[in-house]
């Protein structure tokens, strides 16, 4: 979750670690610092708080030198202060982590019966320790840092810069990514591509264990083995990895904005030519042979593959079970040789969706993975791995990434469905049709965006919220309520419609605010019903409907926002837009940090 770079130079690295760090800042933004080599000499400058924290320090207190590594933190171990602030450094070493070393109590006891005590909180400090003591030992920094990485457990990715030298960083993958980027006479270390695009486009990924030894004229990688080994290069595309806002005031509201584009893109991807038929890029995956599909992701993905479930089920027929990552891995359950496992993450590196990948290899037919970068982890380690082409994401609420999530799954449901017999080619053909308008109803549904922002006005004056939905719109509640929570702080809980009278009326009165998803599909009766359950109690309702929706809701309803007609089964993709516009809105209306909600990071790659 947090953020790391390295560079070794031709020319001062300072700046550069910083426009480097400030790509990866969604990933934590607790804290941020640099250590750098001047003339051999280690230094460090650390700030805590936003980026812009350090990059003050460093005009008042620069930072030479054409070596250096950076970090942007979020918490884990220690509060996030100065001294638990990255690069931690021991006597002739800097180091930056990613991850959590899970003996780092038993490696603390060790040094203190050594007479090495801590000064930090951070399990960090215990790698810059231990190298310390290696070094002063006699062994050269090579061979010190092989030997602490040889003594931790846990997920990690680590970087260290060593006093003396000026050609030399020693990177370190196991949980956590770390990509090697290479230039001419210049080589560099990240978190991920976003982070080494304005520096280069050549990039190796390091593998699971692998240790990289980095000098100006190359990386000598070995593996978990201890073997040498030749990792290729790839080639990224620059045009994923831009980050700015184009004109808007925060990364979300650009990148809401810019979903009619990225979900017309994705379909391009997953259309055959001539539109009619679903066509995957890479291998071959027959439906028919699966007894059931697994699905497992965290968060807004979790909520995708809960939506994904209606699909699967309603249209191809095949049961799918959907489970949360972190406990799924635990639960171990019992798996079907016949089925299918999919797991769908943004960044491809959330810790708990890869493990519990890791548990279903070997066990299920096939492992398929939805996600938004190609050479990630999940992506490498899957039997078919499906982009999603968002393009990068920076606001650590998941916006256009969630909508192309659906919109591949969706075609996956549909395919399974031709594959299993239960839709005709000619139902399929008229679906994808219907499908490859939903860019202008997005478009339609943005022109809406005042009649939100007036909404959310009120709506940022609660302390709570209930959001309600029935069938396919109640994963859409569930991810109305945890947009509203993750950017805006108020408390905000999600029911399926039906659920209301069998505990959560409690809550209804006069003061609660309940957002209900309903287009007029066969259950809107119903939803109506729910609703005027709420009303009768003083609840004020905002409505999300379409144009029949608005017509047969009855009175009594607070706000009404009218959306462009669609299918019902398209309905998902088109209302995550008002979910994303109430939430963005009320965070605005509010002065919260949009884009960088508190104790948030956008890659969650610790358990």
């Amino acid at each position: 979750m947090c953020g790391i770079v390295g560079i070794l130079g031709q020319h001062e690295v300072a700046p550069t670690l910083v426009e480097a760090l400030r790509r990866l800042e969604y990933r934590g933004y607790d804290s941020a610092g640099i250590a750098t080599l001047n003339k051999g000499v280690l230094d460090r400058r650390r700030a805590v708080g936003k980026l812009i924290n350090l990059s003050d320090l460093l005009v008042h207190d620069p930072l030479a030198g054409k070596v250096g590594i950076g970090h942007t933190r979020w918490a884990t171990h220690g509060a996030p202060n100065l001294a638990n602030t990255h690069p931690h450094r021991a006597g002739p070493v800097a180091v930056v982590h990613n991850g959590i070393i899970e003996n780092y109590r038993e490696l603390r006891l060790e040094l203190a019966e050594q007479g090495i005590g801590h000064e930090t909180d951070t399990d960090t400090e215990t790698v810059a320790l231990l190298t310390q003591l290696y070094l002063g030992q006699g062994l050269a920094p090579v061979e010190a840092a092989r030997r602490t990485i040889d003594r931790l457990e846990g997920a990690y990715a680590l970087l260290f810069l060593f006093d003396g030298e000026q050609d030399l960083l020693i990177a370190a993958r196991k949980g956590s990514p770390l990509a090697i980027g290479h230039g001419v006479d210049e080589m560099f270390v990240g978190s991920d591509a976003i982070a080494l695009a304005p520096m280069t486009d050549r990039v190796t990924y390091l593998e699971e264990g692998d240790i990289a030894v980095v000098t100006r004229s190359g990386a000598t990688i070995t593996d978990a083995a201890g073997q040498i080994i030749d990792r290729p290069v790839k080639t990224i595309r620059i045009g994923n990895t831009r980050v700015d806002k184009a004109g808007h005031k925060h990364f979300m509201a650009k990148e809401i904005a810019e979903q009619p584009t990225v979900i017309a893109d994705a379909l391009s991807h997953y259309l055959s030519s001539d539109g009619r038929d679903v066509s995957l890029p890479a291998g071959k995956l027959d439906f028919s042979r699966f007894d059931r599909l697994t699905l497992v992701a965290c968060g807004t993905a979790y909520y995708a593959c809960l939506t994904a479930k209606y699909w699967f089920e309603q249209l191809a027929r095949l049961p799918v079970e959907v489970d949360i990552a972190s406990e799924f891995r635990y639960r171990e359950p019992p798996l079907s040789p016949q089925s299918g496992a999919v797991f769908v993450s943004q960044s491809g590196e959330t810790a708990d969706t890869l493990a519990a990948l890791r548990y279903c290899a070997g066990k299920v037919d096939t492992i398929l993975s939805v996600v938004n970068v190609d050479e990630s982890s999940i992506a490498r380690e899957s039997d078919l791995a499906l982009p999603i082409h968002a393009g990068a994401e920076i606001g650590v609420a998941s916006t256009k990434a969630f909508t192309c999530q659906l919109t591949v799954l969706l075609l996956l449901a549909l395919k399974a469905a031709k594959d299993r017999g239960t839709m005709t080619a000619d139902a399929v053909e008229d679906m994808l049709a219907k499908l490859r308008g939903l860019p202008s109803a997005i478009n339609a549904a943005l022109e809406l965006d005042e009649v939100f922002a007036q909404i959310s006005r009120r709506l940022s004056e609660a302390e709570d919220a209930l959001f309600l939905g029935r069938g396919l719109m109640y994963p859409l509640a569930l991810e109305g309520a945890l947009k509203l929570k993750e950017i805006s702080y108020i408390h905000a809980e999600a029911y399926a419609s039906g659920e209301l009278k069998h505990g959560p009326i409690a809550l209804i009165d006069k003061k609660m605010s309940v957002v209900v998803f309903a287009p007029r599909d066969p259950l809107f009766d119903k939803t109506v019903s729910n609703m005027q359950e709420v009303m009768a109690r003083g609840g004020k309702v905002v409505l999300v409907t379409d144009h029949a929706g608005a017509t047969d809701a009855g009175e009594g309803v607070w706000r009404t926002a009218v959306m462009p007609d669609i299918d019902a089964i398209l309905a998902p993709i088109l209302y995550a837009i008002p979910a994303q516009l109430l939430a963005y809105h009320t965070a605005v209306a509010k002065g919260t940090d949009v884009d960088q909600p508190r104790n948030l990071a956008k890659s969650v790659t610790v358990e």
